[in-house]
């Protein structure tokens, strides 16, 4: 922008140098020809009573005095065809002069001619003749050039300077209205904007502060509400833990009450993680955490006979992302193979390590597949909330990762997690 605003000004500045100091340059040449001119002729009149009365002797005296003394030829032509002082033939001027015309005309090197017509000799008019030479007539006329086009530089780094100036003045609070909206897209939600510059921006930063404001306020209420829900949760699960401990087997009971522990802990981590305003990413062991998922699952493969592989790397692995928002992509990738594939389906877990850091996580079954779109929000193919494999995606993105899923009828689904490695 800074840039845009001084050419435009130096355009405008070019302009108007051309639209005011060419026709002055040009009328500084007219008038150095004119006042030129002027002295010539004034000098030739003043030897116009001593032309026209004197002897021969004193006219050519004074002719010579003159010539010396203005550094320009003057010549006198006698009627009798005579001719005193510089020696020039007579030219078509000098002839109109004889009939009594005075004039200026010009020359063939770009000067100008001064004839003047003298009558009262005896043998009849005398034509006093002089020259300004091309040089005389544009004495000084470089110099006056050089000082008009010294002003317009000048006059355009003024412009320059003013411009740059004022762009500064425009673009320094534009500037600080995206670096503050740059640090609200990072999730800076305390960046806030000063308002300074044309009331315009003025007016921008002081939306821009309601609207990070607002966003602040509507976060916050959303996050209690993701708190108050999740609390409201401890109540059926303190009724399932009271269940699973009124039970006569004690395998099932426990089993349940794991259950019901496992749960209350991800509640737990929801209310906390809905109330914190920190967006760290953390970071965890991917080995002990898919290590504790397998074991939690592999219970469930066992009562709905599913053959379950493991075949986890040596850890530790860590990975930039939170044990309990691992486990939960875990528990939902897991999930996906047991809502969406048939009893007695065998499955895969499979982690490795990444040659950049962090984790590769794969799941593959041999099912039927994953409904196209089914990584969509909200998008389930069965009778669920369609939020697990987002949950997923999103877990692989806050540690810099990915998912990726390929779906087809004769190899089932294969859902791959990468996890990237812990922040610095």
């Amino acid at each position: 922008m800074r840039s845009r605003l001084a050419l435009l000004v130096l355009a405008t500045t070019g302009l108007m140098m051309i639209a005011f100091l060419v026709p002055l340059a040009l009328l500084v040449r007219q008038v150095a020809e004119d006042r030129a001119t002027v002295r010539a002729t004034a000098d030739v009149q003043g030897i116009v009573t001593v032309v026209g009365t004197a002897s021969l002797d004193a006219v050519r005296l004074t002719v010579e005095r003159l010539a010396a003394e203005s550094r320009r030829p003057v010549t006198v032509y006698l009627a009798d065809s005579s001719v005193l002082g510089t020696d020039v033939p007579p030219t078509p001027a000098v002839e109109l002069a004889r009939r009594g015309a005075s004039l200026t005309a010009g020359t063939a090197g770009g000067g100008r001619e001064i004839v003047i017509a003298v009558q009262g000799r005896p043998e009849g008019t005398a034509v006093i003749r002089t020259e300004v030479s091309a040089a005389e007539a544009s004495s000084g006329v470089t110099r006056s050039w050089l000082v008009l086009a010294g002003l317009g530089v000048l006059l355009s780094l003024v412009g320059l300077a003013v411009a740059d100036r004022l762009a500064r003045s425009l673009v320094r609070p534009i500037t600080a209205l995206s670096t503050v909206s740059h640090r609200l897209a990072n999730a800076e939600l305390t960046a806030r904007a000063e308002p300074a510059g044309p009331p315009e921006l003025r007016d921008v930063a002081g939306a821009l502060n309601h609207l990070a404001g607002r966003i602040q306020e509507l976060l916050r209420q959303e996050r209690e509400h993701v708190a108050d829900l999740s609390h409201r949760l401890r109540t059926p699960l303190t009724v399932l833990r009271l269940e699973a401990e009124s039970l006569r087997d004690p395998q099932e009971g426990a089993r349940l009450t794991a259950a019901a522990d496992a749960l209350e802990r991800a509640v737990t981590g929801l209310i906390r993680q809905a109330r914190s305003a920190t967006t760290d990413a953390g970071r965890s062991d991917a080995a002990a955490v898919v290590a504790d998922r397998a074991e939690f699952w592999a219970a469930l493969a066992e009562d709905t006979q599913r053959e379950m592989t493991v075949d986890l790397a040596p850890g530790p692995l860590p990975v930039g992302l939170p044990a309990e928002d691992l486990a939960a992509a875990v528990d939902a990738l897991l999930g996906n193979v047991f809502a969406h594939t048939p009893d007695e389906t065998p499955f895969t877990v499979r982690l490795t390590a990444r040659a950049t850091g962090g984790a590769v996580l794969t799941v593959a079954d041999r099912g039927p597949g994953v409904p196209a779109g089914l990584v969509r929000r909200g998008a389930s193919g069965a009778d669920s909330t369609g939020l697990g494999l987002d949950i997923c995606r999103r877990a692989a993105q806050a540690s810099g990762g990915r998912l990726e899923i390929t779906a087809g009828e004769p190899s089932g689904a294969v859902m791959v997690l990468h996890l990237g490695p812990p922040r610095p």
